[in-house]
């Protein structure tokens, strides 16, 4: 159970706290009309106890892009949190999956039906514990390199021809420690600050990504 003081200190992270991250909330942007275009995806576990743990960068980032955006990301659907919002002209679909990690993908392909989304428009944020902490690593496409959530993606759509962007949670203190019980740990005090611009920096990299500009956010981001 986290103490009050490191409470208050994650409550910027927090989906209820997001829209406290900045001193100065965006005003919506104008509605994109037309059928949704693009689904962004922000990877993580359900419940308050993962909240804030590595694994759930990719939530920490869709709560940034509610923030940017001015949309909530609360509605219940395709198993996941959703939201509509408009980013560089473009009709989004934002989401996190409250299936599980393991299961995103089930949350995923639902979705990418229901508004016949192609794979190339489905750009996924999630946590890679081998990249520098902080960094991003854009990619085009590419196997699920031992994750398990862009593992079930790749599963349930049956394609890996998808963008997605890394972010760098910090590795293993030692060798023989458990990845599993590393990346579901709190993210600690000193490393809040950097967490923050990584997620400003995967908002924007979604940005470019969605405005047809993905060489530009490897070339600025890699």
């Amino acid at each position: 159970m986290l103490n009050k003081r490191k409470r208050n200190l994650l409550k910027p992270f927090l989906s209820k706290g997001a829209k406290i991250m900045f001193k100065k909330i965006l005003r919506p942007q104008p509605f994109a009309a037309g059928s949704p275009e693009y689904l962004i995806v922000g990877l993580g576990n359900p419940g308050p106890k993962y909240e804030t743990t590595r694994h759930n960068v990719g939530f920490l980032c869709i709560d940034v892009l509610s923030n940017n955006t001015g949309k909530k990301i609360n509605r219940l659907k395709f198993n996941s949190l959703t939201g509509d919002v408009t980013i560089a002209g473009h009709r989004c679909i934002a989401m996190k999956p409250q299936t599980m990690m393991n299961n995103s993908g089930i949350a995923v392909a639902q979705a990418v039906k229901f508004y016949k989304i192609n794979p190339e428009n489905v750009i996924v944020i999630f946590d890679d514990a081998s990249i520098t902490f902080g960094s991003l690593r854009i990619k085009r496409r590419g196997s699920d390199g031992g994750h398990n959530g862009i593992k079930s993606i790749v599963q349930h759509l049956n394609n890996d021809n998808f963008p997605r962007i890394k972010i760098g949670v910090g590795s293993k203190p030692h060798p023989e420690y458990n990845l599993a019980d590393w990346v579901l740990s709190t993210f600690k005090k000193d490393e809040l600050k950097t967490i923050k611009i990584a997620c400003e920096n995967a908002y924007k990299a979604a940005e470019l990504i969605v405005g047809g500009k993905i060489e530009d956010a490897m070339n600025q981001y890699n």
